[in-house]
């Protein structure tokens, strides 16, 4: 390939890539699976380093840079970037109103937006390329973060036309990505962030944009300066002209005429705040027409024309009746407060993770405590704080454990972690927790065995590691509590089918300290194999996109335990398939009709197994999910479809029967 070919096909790579993107992250419409995106990717990096000038500044390979910053340099905007007033009533809200009216002598619309709890952030675009990305600081001096806003990918590179604009918006951490974040930092022994708010700022002053990156940040962006030179003349305008561009905006905004059309919308999305995949705390009214915006201006912090509304926090008090001390698959001993039930953002709460000795000890939480309970990013049960002047007379401290609450190993602190850990090898909490872990839907779907079959199985000395999983026979189950010949056959069936899996499933059961579910994915496409994987080091390993140095240097760790070798061994003996039989480096074939659909499959299917057609689609370019939602390109209904059809149908979803299903895969061989 020459480089005249060679910039054709980067260049045509690049819009790909950055629609694809633009389609997951901006639209949250995505139209290919990750596999699709990722061999695209990587085809891209080769081209750039094998034809380094080629490399352009909007490259979605330039996102994420290997340079680790020793600080950030200040930034100072040219206008200031204000904060917001602040109204805790509607009462309050609705002088705001009537104020602005007695000012501007007129009716004021205003555009109604969801105040999203994150960090501001400007942008500054050149010809359409992004130049400078910063943090509001105290309004005034800021921060320059331009490589690690180049993580996130809501964030345009290169604009769908070359206008040179300063924007700004919110940074913030779905809370999806923060519940993630959180349970990977506890696993791994280290402090939790409090809420998504905390976490995001914390993620956006990372001098390692690699950590930046893996955050998972998004954005809305929801200001644009000088609107007047591209002729906008309203807020809602402004919105929708940033959209055009290719930005990420809220789709919530509504705008208002009356006090009626505001409570409405203030009360609709009070009730929805629980729901939403992000964390608000208010609602913002906007004038909606700029020359309002102009005309009153803005006090030294804050503008005339804007007000925000908070929400009063949704919170409990509540008394802590126990502390319970509970150990995870990986060691860790963590400590959980058991409380009198309580309903928050609609669900009944009892509980609440306490992390760590020391988040235990900074809180001072007592047995017997009266406590204020919220749910981080309305998603986590977390004790704000104790009611100090309600705590009993007879109240003492809580005592950190020292040795492990099921096989009395002394506990320890490894490195710098907070975390308390057993690092007893043979603690049955340990062992239990992993066959569990093994067992569970996204490792080797072992339907039917939870935790209590696999204790009933440990206490009964019938299991010992996973392997043992694959030598239990009927009379070893009519053995346990409640099972018959028909729960017997079942598990037995259930455990016989994961010994076809595809690898993946099997890497990412064993437990592999970093290795994910995707990790495990990547991982077995590249070395095709379980045996290919353990013979390889921590350069192959780290040289593969998207894996790096600490997951490679975890799994060399694990496969040179002689131990592991031996349950490795172990498991290919009783026949659990080590090799990986999903889609390889090789392309999607993109001639297929199921070729990058969304699939579910429902009902009773007649002539193969579910599992047969699963495999088969994925093969064939599909992505088959659990569940039906707008997302759904196609559901294929066997007999007895349920609600899945129902659904399906409600969404005007493609629906075939697994004759027509049939037919297309003979057509298609």
């Amino acid at each position: 390939m020459n480089e005249a070919q060679a910039a054709q096909q980067a260049a045509q790579l690049r819009e790909q890539l950055n629609t694809w993107s633009r389609q997951y992250y901006v639209e949250d419409a995505p139209t290919v699976e990750d596999q699709v995106y990722d061999q695209a990717y990587r085809q891209l990096q080769q081209l750039e380093k094998q034809f380094s000038q080629l490399i352009t500044p909007d490259s979605p390979t330039q996102r994420v840079g290997g340079q680790v910053l020793n600080k950030f340099e200040k930034k100072r905007h040219a206008i200031p970037m204000l904060s917001l007033g602040d109204v805790f009533s509607k009462a309050e809200l609705f002088e705001f109103d009537q104020r602005l009216q007695q000012q501007v002598q007129q009716a004021v619309a205003y555009n109604c937006e969801l105040k999203i709890d994150g960090l501001a952030i400007s942008l500054v675009y050149r010809d359409g390329l992004l130049v400078e990305g910063s943090t509001r600081g105290n309004g005034i001096i800021g921060e320059n973060i331009t490589n690690n806003l180049k993580t996130i990918k809501a964030i345009p590179l290169r604009l769908s036309e070359p206008v040179s604009v300063e924007v700004r918006g919110e940074c913030y951490m779905p809370k999806a990505a923060f519940v993630r974040l959180n349970q990977r930092r506890e696993a791994e022994g280290l402090p939790v962030f409090a809420n998504p708010r905390n976490a995001a700022a914390g993620s956006l002053r990372q001098l390692d944009s690699r950590i930046t990156a893996a955050r998972q940040l998004s954005t809305f962006i929801y200001y644009l300066m000088e609107p007047e030179k591209f002729g906008l003349q309203t807020q809602n305008a402004v919105i929708k002209q940033l959209a055009a561009w290719g930005f990420k905006v809220n789709q919530e905004s509504r705008v208002a005429h009356t006090h009626q059309e505001i409570e409405a919308y203030l009360d609709e999305y009070q009730a929805k705040r629980p729901k939403l995949a992000y964390d608000i705390d208010g609602i913002v009214l906007k004038a909606n027409q700029l020359k309002i915006h102009q005309q009153v201006g803005n006090t030294i912090k804050v503008p005339r024309w804007a007000i925000a509304f908070k929400f009063p926090p949704d919170e409990q008090t509540t008394i802590v009746r126990q502390i319970e001390w509970t150990i995870g698959r990986t060691g860790i001993v963590t400590p959980t407060a058991v409380m009198d039930p309580v309903v928050l953002a609609g669900t009944t709460v009892s509980r609440a993770s306490l992390h760590n000795p020391d988040y235990l000890l900074q809180k001072d939480i007592r047995v017997g405590d009266t406590v204020k309970l919220h749910k981080a990013g309305d998603i986590i049960p977390e004790i704000s704080e104790v009611v100090l002047k309600q705590r009993p007379a007879t109240s003492q401290p809580t005592e950190i454990l020292t040795n492990c609450p099921v096989c009395q190993a002394k506990l320890v602190h490894l490195d710098e972690e907070v975390a308390l850990r057993c690092i007893n090898p043979k603690c049955p909490a340990l062992i239990k927790e992993s066959i569990v872990h093994f067992a569970s839907r996204d490792a080797m779907e072992i339907t039917g065995l939870g935790p209590r079959i696999v204790e009933q199985l440990y206490r009964q000395n019938l299991i010992a590691d996973v392997a043992d999983l694959y030598r239990l026979e009927a009379n070893d189950l009519l053995k346990l509590d409640k099972f018959k010949e028909k729960s017997t056959q079942n598990l037995l069936t259930a455990i016989d089918h994961s010994r076809h899996n595809s690898a993946e499933r099997l890497l990412y059961g064993l437990g592999i300290h970093h290795v994910g579910i995707k990790a495990a994915r990547l991982l077995l496409q590249n070395f095709g194999s379980v045996e290919q994987l353990m013979q390889a080091d921590e350069d192959q390993i780290a040289g593969l996109a998207s894996i790096g140095p600490t997951i490679a240097q975890s799994v060399v760790t694990y496969f040179a335990n002689q131990e592991v070798k031996q349950l490795i061994a172990e498991l290919s003996a009783v026949g659990v398939n080590l090799k990986y039989l999903g889609q390889t480096s090789a392309a999607i074939p993109s001639d297929s009709f199921f070729s990058h659909k969304r699939v579910v499959l429902t009902g009773k299917l007649e002539t193969l197994t579910r599992l047969q057609a699963k495999k088969w689609l994925e093969a064939h370019g599909a992505q088959v999910t659990g569940s039906v939602s707008a997302k759904t390109d196609l559901l294929i209904a066997g007999q007895a479809a349920g609600s899945k059809l129902t659904k399906a149908q409600s969404l005007k979803v493609e629906i075939m029967t697994e004759n027509r299903f049939i037919e297309l895969m003979e057509a298609e061989k």
